[in-house]
């Protein structure tokens, strides 16, 4: 526990500035989060984080999570979504040439991370474009869930959410973690309203993602139960991974833009 309140003080006091200056900062957070999120995938899958393989599905991580940087450096006539798709071909075309070394399944399963961790780590990037307080409503989200659940999950939890994936997880500490979430951020938003919603809406939809982060947590769960491994990483001693810490974040931005958040 003192590792975990040390190394989550130290990210802390370097996240929070980053957050707070937005701009070029939160970009280059973002593109070194996803690639390190996507070098977890490979090491999990036993892949070489240094090969063609890993260089293929990273480029295609920084298109999605970087789309206005590139295209102002392509020509006007390719789009993003295509050139994604060309790297993707390649990982494809790759599986033809490297002699058995690289499947079919290995380029399926770089591709699906590329858009899972492209795509949540994209719109991290733009809920701090559309504020400083949209991405702090996101992050008090999981984080209270989070917390919520564990502590709530220790303290009354009873009943089984997710044996086979998550065995510690339970229905008690889920809805407890979602009813703190929603009190707290129904506070939040008293004072920061998030959108061109109501506050009775906003605190709805509060609910909502507060599910979808559990849904999250418990798909990087799944992730790793595959594997057979604890953690994807080793880099938060303590936490685990990138993807450990921002698994449910990587559902729950995106559904921020799903629900006309930004």
């Amino acid at each position: 526990m003192r590792q975990r309140v040390i190394t989550a003080v130290i990210a802390l006091i370097i996240f929070i500035p980053i957050i707070i200056a937005g701009g070029i900062w939160v970009d280059i957070a973002a593109a070194v989060l996803g690639l390190i999120a996507l070098s977890e995938i490979l090491v999990m899958r036993k892949k070489l984080i240094v090969s063609w393989e890993a260089l293929l599905s990273g480029i295609a991580v920084l298109l999605i999570i970087l789309p206005d940087f590139w295209r102002a450096i392509l020509p006007a006539h390719l789009d993003i979504n295509f050139v994604v798709y060309g790297v993707i071909v390649l990982l494809l075309m790759y599986t033809v040439f490297s002699k058995n070394r690289f499947s079919f399944d290995d380029a399926a399963v770089l591709t699906t991370g590329a858009i899972y961790i492209g795509f949540g780590f994209h719109y991290f990037v733009m809920a701090r474009a559309a504020s400083v307080w949209m991405i702090f409503f996101a992050l008090f989200i999981v984080w209270i869930t989070d917390s919520g659940a564990y502590m709530i999950g220790r303290k009354l939890g009873r009943h089984k959410l997710a044996p086979h994936i998550s065995p510690n997880k339970t229905w008690e500490g889920s809805i407890g973690g979602t009813v703190a979430a929603t009190i707290i951020v129904a506070i939040y938003v008293h004072f920061y309203p998030q959108g061109d919603y109501s506050w009775l809406v906003t605190v709805l939809f509060t609910v909502v993602l507060s599910v979808i982060g559990q849904i999250g947590d418990l798909v990087e769960s799944a992730l790793k139960r595959y594997y057979g491994v604890k953690d994807s990483g080793r880099i938060l001693p303590g936490h685990g991974g990138i993807l450990d810490r921002f698994d449910s974040l990587l559902l729950v931005l995106p559904a921020l833009h799903l629900l006309g958040f930004m």
